[in-house]
């Protein structure tokens, strides 16, 4: 596990067995055993998410691991699909998992998302385009939104 500073506050990110498995917002105790580590991994996350907020980076280029429901990682994987810069509906990725009435268990399997901005369940939106629940919360979802918006016009 290792914590870095963002312009959004302090994140934190895990990998195992050479995979990226977490990138988290803010910092919470190690678990015993568990200690601060700082892989080539790791340090290319942080690399990765710093040229995220300069504008410089659109997409990531990393081994993701994780685990999560067969439902879950198809939402995963429909939100890495997700151009830079525009959102989809709950219901759009529902539709596009093949679950068009799932809106709610999108919503949930987003809230579950183990490997925040790097899956960018913050590009999801209610259906009439408003900004609903994030883990990071609201003023930090409208800050990723206008960061993408902004860099998508140069």
């Amino acid at each position: 596990m290792h914590y870095f500073e963002t312009p959004i506050g302090w994140m934190g990110a895990a990998e195992e067995d050479s995979r990226l498995v977490e990138v988290f917002f803010g910092r919470r105790p190690l678990s015993p055993g568990e200690v601060l580590q700082r892989t080539d991994l790791l340090a290319q996350t942080v690399a990765q998410l710093g040229e995220y907020f300069s504008g410089q980076r659109r997409q990531f280029d990393l081994p993701l691991g994780g685990q999560g429901s067969a439902f879950s990682r198809a939402v995963w994987q429909a939100l890495l699909g997700i151009p830079y810069g525009q959102t989809r509906t709950y219901g759009q990725i529902a539709a596009q998992v093949g679950r068009p009435r799932a809106s709610r268990a999108v919503g949930r399997a987003c809230h579950l998302n183990p490997l925040v901005l790097v899956v960018p369940c913050h590009r999801v939106v209610g259906a009439d385009g408003s900004l609903t629940g994030y883990a990071g919360g609201m003023a930090v979802k409208a800050f990723l939104l206008a960061l993408e918006a902004r860099s998508s016009r140069r």
